[in-house]
């Protein structure tokens, strides 16, 4: 399917001082005011496809190489212990899918938060990293945290190996980075040996300095403080200044579900913690997140009290940056995906109606570089359970949503 407009409006704009749920949520449900169509040539505006996953895939990650072709990484099998496939795409055609994950049925898909991340790194190379199911690991081991690339000869998949050393506890999702220096970075959160539980839980960074064939130590990077939400996932990325950036959620007194995103200009020696926006609740939400970056622009999405945002950062961004929510309220949005053209469009898509066992819709809104919400816009039921959806652009600065 491919949906197509060329009308412009303004969407909700989440200020900088914002320090409450309630105020959260109140501009979050604040009217979406049209101005009326703005002119913009039928030739540049931005096209939107659905692509299904091959049979029985679910939880897509995808990225793009330095010339602009799809890297895709999927889960297929019984949700608790099931394997990742690795694809590339010719159009709208996936190529013959590779097995990623070494030891069988060694990855997990349930619960939505747990599944692999891809990165590119030196040369093309691809990077894939994965909370390891409960048959990765002997009986009494703690669960790993999985990694692989792709061998020399761009034929497959390299024996898995587990990273997690010395910080046990993994429970939500991981991430991983990459860039063309040859830097790989995999990051987890845990409370390690002697964690009392959330609220001392820290997101933990192991690197890479040779293309993934060794990796150091991990070692804490967030502030003991924040916490982490223990069945929350992350997302990582490299920019094109080689600045690291990595997103999680925070933990604090059980009732402070923050977005948080530690940024880092020294090759990850120090990061910075920026706290996104706040959100109170007493429970986990297992939500995700998700970076994009192109031409030194960097993306970051999240989601709050149902509602799914994204902001433009910078190793500097301040607390509470000024974000960007696309129109409407249904309040069940999720799982938010980024993808930016090179005019420098935005499409963000997320998963809408999705619970535990239970599938949804996929739904989509593009800006344009100035963060205002254009008419293309939609919603496609079929999602299915723990599966959520990746967006990528195209070289006619279209978009295409996986799924």
């Amino acid at each position: 399917m491919e949906y197509s407009s060329n009308g412009e409006a303004v969407p909700l704009i989440i200020g900088e001082g914002q320090v409450s749920m309630t105020k959260c949520l109140l501009l979050t449900l604040a009217a979406f005011v049209a101005l009326g169509h703005v002119e913009r040539p039928q030739s540049d505006v931005p096209t939107v496809r659905l692509l299904r996953l091959p049979p029985a895939g679910i939880q897509p990650q995808v990225t793009l190489d330095s010339q602009g072709v799809a890297h895709v990484v999927y889960f297929s099998g019984e949700p608790a212990n099931g394997d990742l496939f690795y694809t590339r795409l010719n159009g709208d055609t996936f190529s013959a899918p590779l097995r990623v994950n070494s030891q069988p049925n060694s990855a997990i898909a349930t619960g939505t938060v747990r599944g692999a991340r891809i990165a590119i790194g030196r040369n093309g190379r691809v990077h894939v990293a994965w909370n390891g199911s409960n048959r990765a690991a002997a009986k009494g081991e703690p669960t790993p945290m999985l990694y692989t690339r792709m061998n020399d000869a761009r034929t497959g998949f390299e024996p898995q190996r587990n990273l997690l050393q010395f910080a046990v506890g993994l429970d939500g999702g991981g991430a991983i980075a990459a860039d063309a220096r040859g830097r790989v970075f995999v990051a987890w959160h845990a409370g390690g040996p002697e964690s009392k539980g959330e609220g001392d839980r820290r997101v933990w960074l192991t690197t890479s300095t040779d293309d993934g064939r060794t990796f150091a130590r991990e070692r804490a990077i967030s502030n003991i403080e924040t916490g982490a939400c223990g069945c929350c996932g992350m997302d990582g990325l490299v920019d094109s200044r080689g600045n690291i950036f990595f997103l999680y959620r925070s933990a604090r007194e059980v009732m402070n579900r923050d977005s948080y995103l530690l940024a880092s200009t020294d090759g990850g020696g120090t990061f910075r913690s920026v706290m996104m926006q706040p959100w109170g609740i007493g429970a986990c939400p297992m939500s995700t997140y998700e970076l994009a970056t192109r031409d030194g622009r960097v993306l970051a999405a999240w989601e709050t009290g149902g509602h799914v945002q994204y902001a433009e950062v910078t190793p500097a961004t301040a607390n509470n940056p000024t974000a960007v929510a696309p129109p409407g309220t249904t309040g069940s949005r999720r799982h938010p995906s980024l993808a930016i053209n090179a005019r420098g469009d935005v499409l963000m898509s997320w998963s809408e109606g999705t619970g535990w066992q239970k599938g949804g819709s996929v739904a989509w809104q593009v800006f344009d570089r100035n963060r205002r919400a254009t008419t293309i816009t939609g919603r496609a039921p079929g999602l299915q359970v723990w599966s959520l959806s990746a967006a990528f652009s195209r070289p006619d600065n279209g978009f295409t949503i996986i799924y």
